[in-house]
């Protein structure tokens, strides 16, 4: 039997680079992209708005809004937080739709024709997910469902208005290979994975189906993890600007995240406990940790997408030595 030794093996990056020289940059197509991550980013905002006010059921039934689908009510109390949310949810729709066939039609790459329609899926799961928490009267599964899967849809969105951005399309990426265990990109996908797990716990306390101490143990998983992966890029790939800068980016969120973090606990928990309303330092704190979150998540995200493209893992394989040294045999 011979002997077996091992070897890098290095996949070819030019696939990737070919791909995006073969598209062409569509300026228009790109900043309605950037629009509709923009818009969504505010949709989380209110969001997070009506879930801090206790205002989820101001509005009690849907798809109407007081039994019409295009009346006003008096934007009064809880329903200016649960209405707004709405017709801005309904806003993110219509331009997620705009966008998948503007790419069905002006995009030559199919998978980001894909990806697009994915979005219109996603957004579509997220407005039934928003109607049954007002006909099931909020429970927590649904809701936290429903808070995890809009974060999904920003990070959807985030991707495409990266993937149709100049630099994506015309730059040239600079490549180094990947040698370590585990990979970066392992542990860009780590990161992304116990972000979710933070967002769960998270959504869960807020909606009360689940206790505190839960979020804030797994808090310090997350900040270990990222912090691994952020100092292991800016280490061993600081010169690849795309990942330094995201890099500093989500570790200065991770830091940012903690504080806010740690307020929004003495607001809700120590401080606000007994409060019969929702109090202005307690709403400000917890929408503002809801929305660094999501950039977090996003920026993860894409410095995952960075890391695939500009340091592709270097796989060993098993070679018999014969193979090696032909003349041996």
């Amino acid at each position: 039997m011979p002997a077996l030794q091992s070897r890098l093996f290095f996949p070819d990056p030019r696939g990737t680079t070919l791909k995006a020289i073969a598209a062409t940059y569509n300026r228009g197509l790109h900043r309605f992209a950037v629009i509709l991550a923009c818009w969504t980013f505010l949709l989380i905002i209110a969001g997070a708005l009506v879930t801090s006010n206790d205002a989820g059921l101001s509005v009690p039934d849907w798809p109407t809004s007081f039994g019409s689908l295009y009346k006003i009510p008096k934007l009064v109390g809880g329903v200016k937080f649960e209405h707004i949310h709405r017709m801005i949810a309904q806003g993110a729709g219509l331009l997620t739709i705009i966008l998948a066939v503007w790419m069905w039609r002006a995009e030559k790459r199919r998978w980001l024709r894909m990806l697009a329609i994915a979005a219109v899926g996603t957004v579509i799961a997220q407005g039934i997910l928003g109607g049954l928490t007002v006909l099931f009267f909020l429970p927590a599964p649904i809701s936290s469902a429903h808070a995890a899967l809009a974060q999904t849809f920003f990070c959807i969105a985030v991707a495409m208005a990266v993937f149709t951005g100049r630099r994506w399309i015309e730059e040239v990426p600079r490549v180094e290979f990947d040698q370590r265990r585990p990979s970066l990109f392992t542990l860009t996908l780590l990161s992304i994975f116990v972000l979710y797990v933070q967002l769960i716990l998270g959504a869960m306390f807020r909606h009360h189906g689940l206790s505190w101490w839960p979020h804030v143990v797994h808090a310090a998983v997350v900040s270990f993890v990222l912090a691994w992966t952020a100092v292991r890029a800016l280490s061993v790939y600081s010169e690849i600007e795309a990942i330094r800068r995201l890099s500093i980016l989500m570790l200065s969120l991770v830091i940012a995240q903690l504080c806010l973090g740690f307020t929004a606990f003495l607001t809700r928990v120590s401080w606000g406990k007994d409060a019969a309303q929702p109090e202005l330092p307690m709403v400000i704190s917890t929408v503002t940790h809801v929305a660094v979150g999501a950039l977090l998540l996003a920026t993860t995200v894409v410095l995952a997408i960075q890391v695939w493209r500009h340091v592709p893992v270097a796989f060993e394989e098993r070679v018999p030595q014969a193979e090696q040294n032909p003349s041996a045999a």
